[in-house]
């Protein structure tokens, strides 16, 4: 982390019915860009809550960092796809579209926004009931 200060805020959250070792890497990739696009900010704030929407668990994880423009969304997802430039944040543009691919085998959704220069919250979603 260096000098700069990271400040978690992680409100209660829910058991889930899921693969623990996917769900744990969906979760890396997550904070990991939470990281990595807060790096250019002295003190980062990183969110965590879940929701209950019913039939399914919300996750969300937001940061105060980079954001993203929104007519780009549809882009986060998919593979080697990138909305900031190599030089300012590394990675391989793999680690989104594993979480979407993670999720959606779970029967969930993900779904992100983002202001640029303000941050972004990236979602997911996870049904109540597994039927894997």
């Amino acid at each position: 982390m260096g000098q700069r200060q990271v400040d978690w805020d992680i409100g209660p959250l829910p058991a889930m019915q899921a693969d623990p070792t996917f769900l744990q890497l969906a979760l890396y990739n997550l904070l990991s860009n939470a990281l990595k696009f807060t790096c250019q900010k002295q003190r980062a704030l990183i969110t965590i809550r879940a929701s209950d929407d019913g039939p399914e668990w919300v996750l969300s994880i937001g940061d105060n960092g980079a954001g993203f423009n929104m007519d780009y969304v549809h882009k986060l997802f998919g593979v080697f796809q990138r909305l900031h430039r190599m030089e300012d944040f590394k990675g391989t543009g793999i680690g989104l579209a594993n979480v979407r691919r993670i999720i959606e085998r779970h029967g969930g959704r993900v779904w992100a926004s983002g202001v640029p220069g303000e941050g972004a919250t990236f979602y997911f979603s996870i049904p109540k009931e597994r039927h894997m």
